[in-house]
């Protein structure tokens, strides 16, 4: 059976989506612990030579385990685009709060993102994340068009519930089109 992925938008007004403020979507823990293998591919891949990658006795004395890099944070939770069905989670993926913002907009451009790492992240931590919206601007006109900037913050913890990291992102809600 096919995993329909796919995501739509929510539709409403500015007032609705003051309303949800505060919300958070149910904590998303990753498929799979953070995994060295990961690690490496992702250094190699970026030429990453750091001997806290790549140097299992080094990094624990130093970390505790090969340390994860910064740029890998949001993607340790993407689920796999498939798993047999007989390794397949019972839980469908969990919308992301922004897509369901209701909102006057068809499409979103992320405008910024600022993360925060409060301890480090090392092969072996399973990660969960909680998604919460934060604020949702009053009307701009922009280049792009007209809409609202909406931002998130979600929160990493690891399995001994410690906070990890943070990530706060903005992104553009809007119509297409020059501004009037």
């Amino acid at each position: 059976m096919e995993q329909d992925l796919s995501y739509e938008l929510a539709f409403g007004t500015y007032e609705d989506a003051l309303r949800m403020v505060g919300a958070k979507c149910e904590p998303r823990t990753a498929a799979h612990p953070v995994s060295g293998a990961r690690i490496q591919l992702f250094a190699a891949m970026v030429r990453d030579g750091n001997r806290s990658y790549w140097d299992a006795e080094f990094a624990r004395q130093r970390w505790g385990g090969l340390l994860a890099p910064p740029a890998l944070l949001m993607g340790w939770l993407i689920p796999p685009p498939w798993e047999p069905p007989e390794q397949g989670s019972a839980r469908p993926p969990v919308a992301s709060v922004v897509l369901r913002v209701p909102l006057p907009g068809t499409t979103f451009i992320n405008a910024a993102n600022d993360v925060e790492f409060l301890q480090h992240i090392v092969e072996g931590d399973l990660l969960t994340a909680v998604e919460e919206l934060v604020s949702v601007s009053p009307e701009k006109r922009t280049r792009l068009g007209v809409g609202h900037f909406v931002e998130t913050l979600e929160t990493y913890r690891r399995q001994d519930g410690a906070v990890v990291a943070t990530c706060r992102n903005t992104l553009f809600r809007f119509t297409p089109g020059a501004p009037s």
